[in-house]
């Protein structure tokens, strides 16, 4: 485990809550020097912390506005980086949540229409590794933005409501 002070948790949920900010505003808000939050936001990449910057999209607006989530079930004798090969080899699958108990794997779905969601499932299903299915619609969903309680305590709950 790494161990950060207050200051990095500072920098850590200005990140998340926009990628983009610049040192200086984030030097501002935290009362260092830009040149602090730099080295600071630098060693955090260093140790593995900050995986990354992204962009967050909004699927709806390109024709992509269908979630679902789909439970799988496999043969016993799966081996899990079969299940992981499986969901990964649909593009419309975003994630892969290899799980303990009955089901054996979750995913997180995206497609454009309920018949595409029906083409990616039977996709699925005709691999002869998928043994059962079962699919949760996606009505509405709130993503944590920032203030993960990444100190051990509930910080700020700033989310995002979606549809």
């Amino acid at each position: 485990m790494v161990e950060i002070d207050d200051i990095d948790h500072r920098v850590l949920e200005l990140l998340r809550e926009d990628g983009r900010r610049t040192f200086s505003e984030m030097a501002e808000r935290v009362g260092l020097s830009v040149a602090a939050v730099k080295r600071r936001v630098d060693r955090l990449r260093e140790l593995g912390v900050i995986t990354g910057f992204t962009a967050r999209i909004d699927y709806a607006k390109l024709g992509w506005g269908i979630e679902a989530f789909t439970e799988l079930r496999y043969a016993g004798s799966t081996p899990v980086s079969e299940i992981v090969r499986t969901a990964t080899g649909a593009p419309e699958v975003q994630a892969v949540f290899t799980i303990a108990g009955d089901p054996d794997a979750l995913i997180h779905i995206r497609v454009r229409d309920l018949d595409h969601l029906q083409q990616v499932i039977d996709g699925l299903r005709r691999t002869g590794n998928v043994t059962g299915t079962k699919t949760l619609l996606v009505m509405g969903s709130w993503t944590r933005e920032a203030g993960v309680a990444l100190r051990g305590r509930s910080a700020e709950a700033r989310g995002r409501t979606r549809r």
